[in-house]
């Protein structure tokens, strides 16, 4: 599996939260990350270390290799649905 880029890590948690229907600052709490965090990993303008996507995985209730595996798809989608 390619290593998926910033952008596409932080589209797959944009995805994934909004299939949740939270808020960035509901992500942001759950997750014990402060929500400016979250945004700017969700427009890739950050790189997240390990232990936040930790946090951000648990809250979003999904492992890790899962938030990479739809990390990785993000360079494919056409737009389409979601694929939660």
């Amino acid at each position: 599996m390619p290593q998926p880029t910033s952008a596409q890590l932080g589209a797959a948690i944009r995805r994934l939260r909004s299939s949740r229907d939270l808020s960035i600052e509901d992500l942001a709490a759950a997750a014990e990350i402060h929500w400016t965090s979250v945004s700017r990993i969700e427009n890739g303008r950050q790189n997240p270390g390990w232990e936040a996507v930790a946090k951000l995985a648990a809250a979003l209730e999904v492992e890790i290799a899962d938030l990479a595996r739809l990390a990785a798809e993000e360079s494919g989608r056409d737009g389409g649905s979601p694929a939660v």
